[in-house]
């Protein structure tokens, strides 16, 4: 058995300290999970590991032989390999040359590229999760998001130099579908059949109870929890996390939802989606469900007037807006997916990314900027949504990525819309920020707020919608209400396995 321990693992950023003294043992055969809240130093911890930031102290051994650790090539001598929460592909190239990046390429005559070669390992590669659907000499770019990540773990099952010995995962099903996820998850067994170890990083804890062998919690920096998984519960790896006892329920309503119709879609056309139409009432919150590149963001970004339609959208009376800036000026809120490419301007500060939308209202007169009350505004939003940074005018690019997803939704509540478009608003968002998130969907829904919902959490799509439009190929399969509801059931609506109930 071969066995990557760390051990007295310490690392500061000025006088912040990250992570202090940690220890963790990674054994072949295993998969370990990584837990922690965000900002708990489980990023950095990967960073260090991969060779991309230096230990301020660091003990490394492989096989009891102590190692050195200066960047990211020990780091791929050791055997480890790396999928990280962002995923980074270069998207004018192929997906055949983005499985081989960095890899030797095939060649013909020593020195042509053997493109056939090529084709065949990528596929080969692919082949590993079932992906044989993904045309290797597509470009990359036009990949779903699920599509990226199986070409990033393709990527790593394509090496030719040194055997992969431990796989570190950050996040990885958190763009994936139920299906997708299932494939890695049996790549994951066949790995541990081979004797790899797998780091494993995820905020989902049930696929974590279900897969991991082993567990360690962080907490500001240090370990308060590392043992195997048979000898702790999803009670104790939370209270490990949190610090506290962490209620695994969604919060129950104030109020029922009003009776005035607050956005009507009729026979709308974009992207996938076509002839939908639905209703949503003032404080009601309307879930969106169905596979990945089923529509379900293509509503919210056409409900917001960001890209092309047709139809009609009545929003409070008047027409759908036309515009993004439009749909903020009139209270519509968004969070997107992707909030590195589309929710955040990572070089400025928190204060700027939250109040950005909002600065009208938090100007003199409409014109003159007010610092004071801009900064008061984002930290009173930040304290909303339990943010963990130094202050507000940190760089929105130096947070973690689950803190720079509290500062995309602190600018959505800013404000109390009226109404919330909210896709993924809780990816890479730890147990404890999760039950902030859905007490302000709650506060939201209580004071009128609507709220349409895109999620791939189907628990978390049932405990907080009460309604759900099941989407299927761009098209409304139908509406279920969410009351005694099971994440089975719903599923199997979404895969057509079981008819949609048609509510009002």
């Amino acid at each position: 058995m071969r066995e990557l321990t760390i051990t007295g693992l310490d690392k500061s950023y000025g006088p912040a300290r990250v992570l202090r003294g940690v220890d963790i043992a990674l054994r072949s055969g295993e998969v370990h999970a990584l837990m922690g809240e965000n900002g708990a130093g489980k990023s950095t911890l990967i960073k260090v590991l991969a060779g991309i930031v230096p230990a301020d102290a660091l003990h490394l051994a492989l096989d009891g032989k102590a190692r050195t650790l200066t960047g990211p090539e020990d780091a791929a001598a050791l055997g480890l390999r790396f999928v990280h929460q962002e995923l980074n592909i270069v998207p004018s190239l192929s997906v055949a040359e983005n499985i081989l990046l960095s890899r030797r390429t095939p060649r013909r005559f020593g020195f042509a590229v053997d493109w056939r070669a090529m084709r065949a390992r990528a596929e080969a590669a692919l082949a590993r999760f079932g992906a044989d659907h993904i045309d290797v000499t597509a470009r990359a770019g036009g990949l779903s998001t699920g599509d990226r990540m199986l070409t990033v773990l393709a990527g790593l099952l394509a090496s030719d130099d040194t055997e992969p010995a431990v796989f570190v995962l950050d996040e990885p099903t958190a763009a994936l579908t139920h299906a997708e996820a299932d494939r890695l998850f049996a790549v994951i067994a066949e790995l541990k059949a081979q004797g790899a170890a797998i780091l494993y990083v995820s905020h989902r804890m049930a696929e974590v109870v279900e897969i991991a062998d082993r567990v360690t919690v962080l907490r500001d920096g240090a370990v308060v929890l590392s043992c195997p998984m048979a000898e702790t519960s999803r009670e104790g790896i939370i209270e490990a996390m949190t610090g506290r006892d962490v209620k695994d329920a969604y919060p129950a309503r104030a109020s029922a939802p009003r009776e005035e119709v607050l956005l009507e879609v009729e026979d709308l056309a974009a992207g996938p989606v076509a002839g939908l139409s639905f209703v949503l009432r003032e404080g009601e919150v309307l879930g969106l469900a169905g596979l990945e590149g089923g529509g379900q963001s293509t509503v919210l970004r056409a409900v917001l007037g960001d890209i092309p339609r047709t139809g009609d959208i009545r929003f409070a009376g008047g027409s759908g807006p036309r515009s993004a800036a439009e749909a903020w000026a009139r209270g519509i809120a968004y969070v997107p997916r992707e909030r590195r490419k589309e929710g955040l301007m990572l070089g400025r500060g928190i204060t700027q990314n939250v109040v950005l939308p909002h600065l009208r209202r938090l100007s003199r007169a409409g014109v003159w900027s007010r610092p004071r009350a801009e900064q008061a505004e984002a930290e009173a939003r930040g304290r909303e949504v339990r943010l963990r940074c130094e202050h507000v005018g940190q760089s929105a690019g130096t947070l973690s990525g689950g803190n720079q997803q509290k500062v995309v939704f602190a600018r959505a509540v800013a404000g109390r819309p009226r109404l919330a478009l909210l896709d993924e608003p809780t990816r890479g968002v730890d147990v404890g920020a999760r039950e902030d998130i859905y007490a302000m969907i709650r506060n939201l829904g209580a004071g009128g707020t609507a709220v349409l919902l895109a999620s791939s959490d189907l628990p978390e799509l049932i405990g907080l919608s009460d309604r759900i439009l099941v989407l299927r190929d761009g098209r409304a399969a139908g509406m279920v209400p969410t009351e005694g509801l099971t994440a089975g059931a719903l599923l199997a609506m979404i895969y057509g396995d079981r008819p949609v109930e048609a509510v009002a």
